[in-house]
This record gives structure tokens, sequence and C-alpha cells, in this order.
């Protein structure tokens, strides 16, 4: 049997991930049953490696992933980091600068890079829970003193859509502004994304966007489902990705993924039965 597609991409939280950050047996299942069949999966997430190795190493999972929103390579299998990307220190503090000249002060926190990259809060910035205990910082310096993957950016009055609306057009081309997830807006480096890094991890498999299916919920998935061949978006996707999305599944609470590959596993079961 044939699977149509070589590689699976999929999202962390709001897709792969139920709301308990779980994956259920059945998605389990259908991965595995895709992969059996030929295809390589590749998790595609906004999280840096500190977030996401404990669920990586829980799923059994020993391939590539893609985290820090494409700015990370890691091998799960290796607990390696292959390739990680940096964000300029002086021009976020110069968009940072901008952003707040428009639309007031902010609430920040960074992203260290790294494979134990800390995660360090600044004041008034609401943490949501998370496996890597937050570092609450007293001095604001302390945040530019390591090389960071991104900053995350929360505004006491606008809302997640607005706060990134208006970050991006406050930064022109200094930066990239993304819409991650609930109260997750991110300053990145110019140009990354996860199809960046998607591409990357796919080029070390000898795979590409042709042989590609992306599942996704979030704004940063949308170049993701621009690079690969097909794009589907959870029921539970901000309406932005479902807009360029080619095929709306069931949420990530109802197995949104395993729904889209049993019906794909299934037409090609169909299909080497009609060649026989």
């Amino acid at each position: 049997m044939t699977f149509p597609y070589k590689l699976v991409a999929t999202d962390l939280d709001g897709t792969l991930l139920r709301d308990d950050h779980t994956v259920s047996q059945r998605t389990r299942e259908a991965l595995a049953a895709a992969t059996a069949a030929g295809a390589a999966h590749i998790v595609v997430t906004g999280r840096a490696v500190a977030w996401t190795r404990h669920i990586l190493d829980d799923l059994g999972y020993d391939g590539l992933a893609v985290c820090g929103q494409g700015a990370q390579v890691y091998h799960a299998g290796e607990h390696r980091l292959l390739t990680s990307l940096t964000l300029d220190r002086q021009l976020a503090g110069l968009a940072l600068s901008k952003i707040e000249a428009e639309a007031g002060p902010l609430a920040l926190a960074v992203s260290r890079d790294g494979l134990d990259g800390e995660v360090l809060v600044g004041p008034g910035y609401r943490v949501q829970e998370g496996p890597v205990p937050a570092q609450y910082m007293k001095d604001p310096a302390e945040m530019w003193a390591a090389p960071l993957n991104k900053i995350y950016l929360q505004h006491p009055e606008l809302d997640d859509d607005a706060l990134a609306r208006t970050a991006r057009q406050a930064v022109g081309s200094l930066v990239d502004v993304v819409m991650a997830g609930p109260g997750v807006v991110e300053i990145l480096p110019l140009g990354l994304s996860k199809a960046t890094g998607l591409s990357l991890a796919a080029r070390r498999l000898g795979l590409k966007a042709s042989d590609t299916l992306a599942f996704g919920d979030m704004p940063n998935d949308i170049p993701m489902f621009g690079w690969a061949r097909h794009g589907v978006a959870m029921a539970n996707a901000h309406d932005e990705l479902k807009a360029v999305a080619h095929e709306i599944t069931a949420s990530n609470e109802h197995d949104g993924i395993a729904v889209v590959l049993e019906e794909l596993l299934r037409s090609a079961s169909r299909a080497q039965g009609d060649a026989h």
C-alpha cells in the first residue's frame, strides 16, 4: 500500500495535542499506520525545544522536529539541535521601541536559544502553564544578556489579533510578527517561519513540498500551508488559517488528524486492492 504523501507535518498545540496536552490513542495509531505505509512524520511547532522535548519523549518520537516557529531543527532520537537561528537583539530592541511608540507599554517574555533555553518573563507578562519553569526577571537587562530565539508580547488592552496587526505595521521589515496561539504574539527573525524550518528538515530526509500533507490551527501555520502540497485546518482553527486551507477536518479534541489519515489509508488500501 502506498500512502499518497511521503511527509506528514503536524503542529502541536490545538492540532496534534488535545486541550489537556495529550495525544489520543486513535491519533497515535493513525500516525503509526501512515508511517508504516511509508510517510515520515515531522512535528512543526512554535514551542522552543525545551518546551517540546517532553511531549516528543512521551510519544516515543525519535524523528526530526521543527521548533521555535522554524528557528530550530531538533533530532528527537538523539536529543540534539541540528540547526538554530537566533534573533538579532539590536533589531529586536528597535522593533519593540517602534511597537511601544504606537501601542504603549508592552509586557514581554523571551525564549533563550539552546536545548535548555529558558523562558525569561518580565513584569506584567501572563504566563501560560508549561513544563519549563519560567524565570521571572527583576532587571529587564537580563532579557538581552544571551542569544534569543524570539520575544513574546502582551498588551494590557489589545487582543491578540489587534496586537499582532499593530506590531506588524509598526516594525516594517525589521522583524516578523506572528500570532501563534491564544495570548501568544511573537517577534521572530525576518523571513523565519514554520515553512523555512520544515523545508530544512524535509531536505534532510530527501523530501519536498510536493510530498507534504500539513495540519495546523493558527495563523503561524499559514506559511507551512503555503509550502505544503495540501494544508488541513482543524475545526478549531483561526479563521485566517481556514481561509487558506485546502480542507477542514474535525477539531483537535475529536481526532481531526486521525480522521484525515484514516481516510487516506483506506483510499490507498482500496486502490491497491483494485490494482490486483
